[in-house]
């Protein structure tokens, strides 16, 4: 089957250029302005009408909550929510029930990635048995059970001999290590940001060093085992320098940074709301301006959401007993856009950089990131033009715990396409 799309505007090099993009068989067979219908005698026609087509975007942190914690969400919601946010890639993390700690678990769970999911995803296993303690998996086995990278994320790794080995184990193994950096010792129980917030709120802190010391101990440990290093969600001016520092000296690190740390610092929380709990918390605008410097300057390599879907159960009451966590695929190609694109902090090709091509090379997954001749048929028609607003009814996760339900944004996603077929169509998503 042959679709055509029409009227197309595609990122070229420094600018938005109108052309028509010809998919068959899953793949883009031609992006050429003079495709017609006649001429391509394809089977179907989509009008663009003059929208951007993005490449799919590209999460490789996410949560789907299967198996275990399916009335947060399950793969199915949380591939659909992908979709409506303009994702073809996303990464499944392993802090499910049971964890991904085996080659029969992670193969388990890569079957059913690929028999319920609307987009592609990607696997995750654990670090170490069930993300807890000092026992090792076996990295050759996950990995050829289908795993493209390891993580223990929701714990980070405490004891340092621990994650060396790991870092040695996973390095032989080719998979790259992504780490919830958090020195349990130094975190004290925390729900947000430790600082003067925290202190008029009478709420407990979480402060920088219990991130930022686990960065600094593992840079060194990954200069000396040869891993790729990657530290999620980054939250603080200090991570942000260590990481900086550890690049210049050649270092194969990499990070990446959530919407919700780029867009909001803890001086947006102003009485005790669950729905502006996440960890790491909401920083001070001295970190929150220290991470857009690091997404500018290209110490951050590229912006993963972290997406979190709790019930609203969980999400309902106090800071002190609520879950940590808040959704984000289906708002942040919308938020970054309006926030760092429409304010010309950086161009709409930066933004796609750091949402698509990047994450996918980083990580290895050759077949995503890309809008070529030859490549997967993975894209998005987006509507940059027109000012909406992030309402919870229009969202297909499970979870509606996001703060930014209300905000009125540009970047609406209109059609997703995986593999050349629709994926999401927002006149039909409801």
């Amino acid at each position: 089957m042959a679709t055509l799309i029409t009227n197309a505007q595609v990122w070229q090099q420094t600018q938005l250029v109108k052309t028509n993009l010809l998919i068959e068989q899953g793949k883009i067979k031609a992006i050429d302005p003079q495709l017609t219908a006649a001429t391509t005698r394809a089977d179907q026609v989509i009008d663009a009408a003059n929208h951007f087509v993005s490449p799919g975007l590209v999460d490789v942190h996410v949560h789907l909550r299967e198996p275990g914690q399916t009335a947060k969400e399950t793969i199915a919601t949380g591939t659909a929510a992908a979709a409506h946010g303009g994702f073809t890639t996303v990464g499944a993390m392993p802090n499910v029930d049971p964890v991904p700690d085996t080659p029969e678990r992670v193969a388990a769970m890569v079957a059913a990635n690929r028999t319920k999911a609307k987009v592609h995803v990607a696997q995750y296993a654990s670090i170490t048995t069930g993300r807890a303690g000092d026992q090792l998996i076996d990295f050759a086995a996950v990995k050829q059970a289908g795993a493209f990278a390891v993580s223990n994320d929701g714990s980070g790794v405490q004891t340092a001999n621990t994650m060396y080995q790991a870092m040695v184990g996973a390095a032989k193994a080719g998979l790259p290590l992504a780490a919830h950096v958090e020195d349990d010792s130094l975190y004290q129980g925390g729900v947000m940001n430790a600082g003067p917030v925290a202190e008029q709120l009478g709420l407990p802190g979480i402060n920088n060093v219990s991130e930022a010391a686990q960065v600094a101990r593992d840079v060194m440990l990954a200069e000396a085992s040869g891993v790729h290093y990657h530290v999620c969600h980054v939250s603080t001016a200090e991570s942000v320098r260590v990481v900086r520092d550890a690049k210049r000296a050649g270092i194969n690190v990499t990070c990446e940074v959530s919407p919700h740390h780029l867009l909001l610092t803890d001086e947006d929380i102003t009485m005790d709301n669950p729905m502006l709990k996440m960890n790491p918390p909401l920083r001070s605008p001295r970190d929150r301006a220290a991470l857009i410097a690091g997404l500018l300057d290209g110490t951050i390599d590229f912006i993963a959401t972290d997406h979190a879907p709790h019930t609203d159960a969980e999400k309902a009451g106090s800071m002190r007993t609520a879950a940590f966590g808040i959704t984000g695929i289906e708002t942040a190609f919308a938020t970054m856009y309006t926030a760092l694109v429409k304010t010309r902090l950086i161009s709409l090709g930066q933004l796609i950089n750091l949402m698509s091509t990047k994450p996918a090379e980083l990580f290895g997954l050759t077949a995503a990131g890309h809008l070529a001749v030859g490549e997967a048929a993975d894209l998005a028609i987006i509507d940059l033009d027109h000012q909406y607003q992030i309402q919870a009814a229009d969202m297909l996760s499970k979870g509606h715990n996001s703060p930014f339900i209300g905000w009125s944004v540009y970047g609406d996603v209109l059609m997703t396409l995986v593999d050349g077929q629709v994926a999401y169509r927002k006149d039909q998503a409801k």
